[in-house]
C-alpha cells in the first residue's frame, strides 16, 4: 500500500475544483422578461367577425335550419362558416368582444375533437 501525505492530497483535490470568479459568485443572472403578444382591441374584429359572433349567440333548435340561416345569411357554405369560426375561436379580440359565448364554443369544439379522436 503506498502512502501519500494528506496535504498533497488535499492540494490535488482542490486544484481539480474548478473555482469561478469573484464577480460571478455576486451577480446575480440578469432578468430579461417574455416579450407579451400585441393588444388586441375590439377593434381588431372586422364587420363579417362581428357578425358571426352575433349569429352564434343565437341558440338554434334543429341543425339544417342553421344550414340554411348560415346560406342566407352569409352567402357561404356551412363548411366554410364554420372554417370561418373555428379561426375567429382562436382570435384574442374575439375573446375580449364576447368571452363567456368565445368560452362556449371552444369547449364545445374541444368536446366534438375528443369525441372523434375516440
Amino acid at each position: 500500500m503506498l502512502a501519500v501525505p494528506l496535504q498533497s492530497c488535499i492540494r490535488f483535490w482542490s486544484a481539480m475544483e474548478p473555482n469561478p470568479a469573484p464577480q460571478e459568485q455576486d451577480q446575480e443572472p440578469e432578468h430579461i422578461p417574455a416579450q407579451r403578444a400585441p393588444e388586441h382591441s375590439e377593434a381588431a374584429l372586422d364587420d363579417r367577425e362581428l357578425q358571426i359572433l352575433e349569429f352564434e349567440s343565437r341558440w338554434w333548435k334543429h341543425a339544417g335550419s342553421k344550414e340554411q340561416a348560415i346560406r342566407d345569411t352569409f352567402g357561404v357554405s356551412s363548411t366554410r362558416y364554420y372554417q370561418l369560426l373555428n379561426t375567429l375561436l382562436d382570435n384574442p379580440a374575439a375573446l375580449e368582444h364576447d368571452p363567456v359565448l368565445v368560452g362556449r364554443l371552444r369547449r364545445l369544439r374541444s368536446t366534438r375533437a375528443r369525441t372523434r379522436r375516440r
